[in-house]
This record gives structure tokens, C-alpha cells and sequence, in this order.
């Protein structure tokens, strides 16, 4: 086994024993398999806002004195850093509405789970007329924050999901040092252990990473560019990303009944 090989495997099996221990964490008032929609949502929304962040730091702000949170309370930057973000990401997220606020917020005693209800509405919003809109659209209708299964009143709701985003913040893992997908490990990692939990086959959500690498290097055999590729049944759509992977695709076409 190569060492690549090793480290992956290293890392995916950390990853999944910290993703499971939260989720055995929080099991409580509802089952694992319904804790699902809120782990995979918010580990989404970490990921834009760690990539909104990045962006901002590393790419526009990255010759001035002042980070992403100085230079959007002076005038002379935020309209420009807005529109640049959405020019090239497609989406924004305020600095008041970052991962790592929330977790500020979350650790002075001062978060309510309305920021991050308000949070989600920004970023869907932030994406009215680019060409982004379809893709936000519902993005996070899953993660239903009035639920009574996270609590009866507000505050215990907000405790909850608090525990959540700290125990998802504890995941400190540098993308550009890591051999692995984290959002893509995690997601499947997660929809296949709880989709096993509910009593369904995990493999009605997703093509595990075995398969879809098998298959991916199956159809671009001898062939360097792709016109199209189609998955009538895309599910999460890892397998048609995965073609993406072994071949450079002009267009991807995928369908898929359960949103």
C-alpha cells in the first residue's frame, strides 16, 4: 500500500470516528438518522464559509494590512469585496454570519439560534440574480431549526445546536494538507451510516467511493476529454463528479426524484 494510500485511509477513519462520536453526542430526542439532515447542513455551511473566508484572505486582501472582517467595516472595501465573491464563488456570506463568528458568539454565551437561521437566509439570498440562483435555491430547507426535536423552547434549541457547531468546529483539518474530500467523506460517511440505522440500503443515496472510482475509470478508459457524461439516478451526484475526476467533462447531466 502506498504511503498516499495509508495517509488516506488514516485520515477518513479519524474523520469518521470524530463524525460519529457527534452524532452519538447529540442522540437524544431524535435518532441518529434524523440528526442526518442538521450534521450534513451545517458541515456544508462551514465549508462555504471557510471557502468565503479563504477567498477573501488569501486572494483579495491578500497584499493589504486588514483581513476579511477589518476591511468589510470600511466603506472603500465591502461593496467591492462582495461583488468580487460573487463574481467568482457565485455566493456570500457577511463576516457576522461566518463559521468561526458563530463560534465566537457560541463561546461568549451570546449565540441564538436566529443568527444562524438569518445566516442560511443570507447566503440564499446573496445569490438573487447571479447565475448561482437556481443552484441556492433550497439549499438548506433540510435543516429545520424550529423543530421541536431539537428542543421545546428556543434556547434549549439553541444549546443544541450550539453542541453541534462546536464539535464540528473541533474538526480542524487544513484543506491543502489532507489527502482526502472532507465534505464528500463526510457526506457519504454519514448518509451511509444513517441511512444503515433507518434500515435502508445506504446505497439508494449515494455510490460509495469504491464503486464510483471503479466505474469513473470504466467509461473514460482511453479517453482524455469527455462531451458529456448523464446519471438518470444521480443521487448525491459523486459518481458523475467522480468522471470529472479521471477525464475533463464539457457537460454533466444528471436527474435525480428525491431532492
Amino acid at each position: 500500500m502506498s504511503n498516499t494510500n495509508q495517509t488516506q485511509q488514516s485520515q477518513q477513519a479519524e474523520l469518521q470516528k470524530r463524525l460519529w462520536k457527534i452524532a452519538n453526542d447529540l442522540r437524544g430526542n431524535m435518532d441518529a438518522n434524523e440528526f442526518r439532515n442538521y450534521i450534513l447542513s451545517l458541515i456544508f455551511y462551514r465549508f462555504l464559509s471557510d471557502k468565503i473566508e479563504d477567498y477573501v484572505n488569501n486572494n483579495l486582501l491578500e497584499a493589504e494590512d486588514v483581513n476579511f472582517i477589518q476591511a468589510y467595516e470600511l466603506d472603500d472595501y465591502r461593496e467591492g469585496i462582495k461583488e468580487e465573491a460573487l463574481n467568482d464563488l457565485g455566493f456570500f456570506i457577511e463576516p457576522k454570519y461566518l463559521f468561526s463568528t458563530l463560534v465566537k458568539e457560541i463561546n461568549q454565551g451570546k449565540f441564538d439560534i436566529e443568527d444562524l437561521q438569518n445566516a442560511v437566509i443570507a447566503v440564499e439570498n446573496s445569490t438573487i440574480g447571479q447565475r448561482s440562483e437556481d443552484d441556492f435555491r433550497g439549499l438548506f430547507e433540510d435543516l429545520d431549526l424550529s423543530s421541536s426535536r431539537l428542543g421545546s423552547t428556543p434556547a434549549e434549541r439553541s444549546k443544541m445546536i450550539a453542541a453541534v457547531i462546536l464539535n464540528l468546529h473541533d474538526l480542524e483539518i487544513k484543506h491543502d494538507e489532507i489527502e482526502i474530500d472532507i465534505l464528500g467523506d463526510a457526506y457519504e460517511y454519514l448518509i451511509g451510516q444513517f441511512a444503515a440505522n433507518a434500515g435502508k440500503k445506504a446505497g439508494e443515496f449515494y455510490t460509495p467511493q469504491q464503486v464510483s472510482k471503479i466505474l469513473a475509470k470504466a467509461v473514460t478508459l482511453g479517453r482524455e476529454t469527455l462531451k458529456s457524461v448523464y446519471d438518470p439516478t444521480m443521487g448525491s451526484g459523486s459518481l458523475l463528479l467522480r468522471v470529472g475526476d479521471e477525464a475533463k467533462v464539457y457537460n454533466y447531466f444528471g436527474q435525480e426524484l428525491n431532492g
